[in-house]
């Protein structure tokens, strides 16, 4: 065997070590900061040195709830009369900022509204764990996703920064999910806007903000205004199982659909994109559309689970919301 080939050899449990220990990546990505943003080496140790393993993080996102719930129980949760009657609550003390938000992006308040109470039920349950701790915790000892969440934690890093907030201060879910409509980093930097116009971007406090950034994450994502989100169908029986299994995002059109049989309570266009979808509830299954605007509410929350419950919140606050109206 040929010199280097043996040293390779010999090197590549190292690197694999390497590649999974927390520690070097620590250093890793304390050093890809400083050299790449301009963060001081030192200083950003002690700040990671601050953060807390959690294994109750570890132990909570190996059980996310999409995946252990079929739509029976995950509706459960999310269908309650409490978080209906926060969400009409919600929509009055805010309503003059939610039809801001509609004209300037096209989003129905409806729709901010539930995907605010879904995420924390209005702001009362917006995460008990520091986010330092949640993405050092994900980012250097959950190797399955470890990357991802250590560029959380570099854009955390750097939204901290810029925003001029305290990284030890800020709390949020057990996956580094911020404030009222539960933010990743990424994408509070991307998409969270000044709303209220007083030069600060406050996704925890501040409900304008927090509407406005809901709102440009939806229309950003595509939403398209005016546009259904979903509907209930029948006729659906095994021949159409291929449709099924090629998932929420829309492949096909109603149209199609029609022509194999499908049969649509309200009529829609025949060109408009879709997708079919299977809810399992028990011993029953219920069979939906899953139009564009159902696809982007997916990019909140990549589950048709959720995308549904925030569709159905919608749904009941918008009929009740119009039956109080003078």
């Amino acid at each position: 065997m040929k010199p280097y080939l043996l040293s390779l050899i010999l090197l590549l449990p190292t690197l694999a070590a390497g590649a999974t220990d927390p520690n070097r990546l620590q250093q890793a990505f304390i050093s890809e900061m400083a050299t790449r943003h301009g963060f001081d080496a030192q200083a950003l140790s002690r700040l990671l040195g601050q953060a807390k393993v959690r294994q109750s993080i570890l132990k909570a996102i190996a059980r996310p709830a999409e995946k252990r719930l079929d739509w029976g129980q995950y509706r459960k949760i999310f269908l309650t009369r409490e978080r209906i009657r926060g969400g009409l609550r919600y929509w009055r003390d805010n309503a003059e900022v939610l039809a801001r938000a509609e004209r300037q992006y096209g989003v129905p308040p409806e729709i901010i509204v539930a995907i605010i109470g879904v995420e924390t039920r209005y702001g009362q349950h917006t995460g008990r764990y520091r986010v330092l701790d949640a993405l050092t915790t994900l980012g250097f000892h959950y190797p399955p996703r470890a990357a991802f969440f250590r560029s959380e934690l570099r854009e955390f890093l750097l939204l901290a920064r810029e925003e001029d907030v305290d990284p030890t201060a800020l709390l949020s879910s057990y996956a580094g999910a911020m404030g009222k409509p539960q933010f990743i980093p990424s994408s509070f930097r991307a998409y969270a806007v000044d709303f209220d116009g007083d030069g600060r971007r406050d996704i925890w406090k501040d409900d304008a903000d927090v509407i406005g950034s809901v709102a440009n994450y939806f229309a950003r994502h595509g939403w398209r205004r005016g546009e259904p989100v979903t509907q209930r169908v029948q006729g659906v029986d095994t021949s159409l199982q291929a449709v099924i299994d090629r998932g929420y995002k829309p492949h096909t059109t109603v149209g199609r659909l029609r022509g194999a049989g499908v049969r649509l309570a309200r009529p829609l266009p025949d060109d408009l994109p879709a997708a079919l979808l299977a809810l399992h509830d028990g011993e029953r299954t219920e069979h939906w559309l899953a139009l564009n605007n159902f696809y982007v509410i997916t990019r909140y929350n990549h589950s048709p689970l959720y995308a549904m419950a925030v569709f159905q919140l919608a749904d009941a606050l918008r009929r009740l919301h119009d039956r109080k109206r003078p």
